[in-house]
Parts: C-alpha cells; structure tokens; sequence
C-alpha cells in the first residue's frame, strides 16, 4: 500500500485475504502477547485495533483498525484505515467545526452589512484569515501524517503478519 503519496489524511485500503475470519482473530490474539512491548492488539467482534503503546507514541502516532468480512468459509475481506489517536481526530474536527462555523458567521454579517450598504472590510478579513487558518490545518495535518509514515509501515508489517 502506498501511504505516503495518498491525499487523504486517513488512509484507507480493501484486500481478500485466503483465510477465514476465525483463523485472522485466532492468529491476532496469539500475536498480542508476542508485541505487546510495542504494540497494543485488540479484538472486538469482526475488528482488529492495532496501537503503539503508550511508551513509544507521539501526539501524531497512527492505531489501524480493520474490519474482517466473511466472503465464504475460506475468504475473507478485510477493510483497514490508518488514523490517528481518536483524542487527537476529535480535537482536529473540532477545530475544523469551529472555523468554518467562523466563516459563516462572517459571511451573514458580510452580506448582511452589504444589504445595508456598510463595509464589510472587516467581515472580509476575518473571512479570509479562517479560509487561510483551514490551510493551515489541512498543511499541518499533513505534515503530521508525514511523521508518523515509518508507523504507519511498522502497523501494516503488523497486520501482515496477523492476515498471512
């Protein structure tokens, strides 16, 4: 999978895998004693969490998670998304919310301003600094992502060796 030339800032990925969901929870629950000193393994239902473990994170650090779909007995389809600590995702969001909920207020005041032939120099600006703050947030984000690349590989290493 190539993580690191992909736009989104939470990768996605599908794959068949020749082995049954069973078999991929059985394998996954054997490898959770072996790596627990770097990695973090847990099993809910038809889904695999992979984490760093406290000692090694970062604020940036990836979990992966994959969801197991029986195609047949000997089948399975597996969905995976890379992303990051769902404390920091939330934050990320919020932030996100709050400066378009900005932008809009702005903008009703501009054309309300506007409606009432009065400047709206200032309801512009604020308008246009949000508009470069959400660059900046998307650019940062990236940049985030960038850092925690050799993670990411290390977590699909991983669920490599749970799904083979």
């Amino acid at each position: 999978m190539d993580i690191d030339n992909s736009i989104e800032l939470r990768p996605r990925f599908q794959m068949d895998v020749t082995k049954s969901v069973a078999t991929i929870l059985e394998d996954a629950i054997a490898l959770k004693d072996d790596v627990k000193e770097d990695y973090r393994i847990k099993v809910s239902d038809h889904h695999i969490f992979f984490f760093i473990t406290l000692a090694k994170r970062k604020y940036y650090s990836p979990h992966l998670h994959i969801e197991l779909t029986a195609k047949d007995d000997s089948t399975t389809h597996v969905k995976g998304l890379f992303g990051p600590d769902q404390t920091v995702w939330t934050f990320f969001m919020f932030l996100h919310f709050f400066v378009g909920g900005v932008f809009l207020i702005f903008m009703m005041m501009a054309y309300s301003h506007w409606s009432l032939h009065q400047s709206i120099v200032v309801d512009c600006a604020v308008m246009f600094f949000m508009a470069i703050l959400w660059m900046l947030l998307y650019f940062q984000a990236r940049i985030n992502r960038k850092k925690c690349a050799p993670q990411m590989h290390k977590l699909e290493v991983l669920m490599h060796r749970v799904l083979e």
